[in-house]
């Protein structure tokens, strides 16, 4: 499995607008993705009631997983939109 530790770059955390982007981003991976807060049971990275039940705030680590073909590629973006709190996922 596959995985990628970063701390979240929005100072707001994973709620509203920063969550929105998230899951969007993670969706168009087309790469099943879990999260989870350090220690934490991991939800589905994929599903908004999921995100926002994690209650993560600004600054706060965060686990994604993937143990899909291509999880490398996937995960580095999704990793990279949430360490410096991106308004869309970069380019591959």
């Amino acid at each position: 499995m596959a995985e990628r530790r970063v701390t979240i770059g929005w100072a707001e955390g994973l709620h509203a607008r920063p969550a929105s982007i998230f899951v969007r981003a993670v969706t168009s991976t087309g790469v099943p993705i879990t999260i989870a807060k350090e220690g934490g049971n991991p939800v589905n990275a994929g599903s908004m009631l999921g995100l926002l039940g994690l209650g993560a705030q600004g600054g706060d680590t965060v686990v994604l997983a993937s143990d899909a073909d291509n999880a490398d590629v996937a995960l580095d973006r999704v990793a990279k939109l949430v360490q410096e709190g991106l308004d869309e996922l970069p380019a591959a």
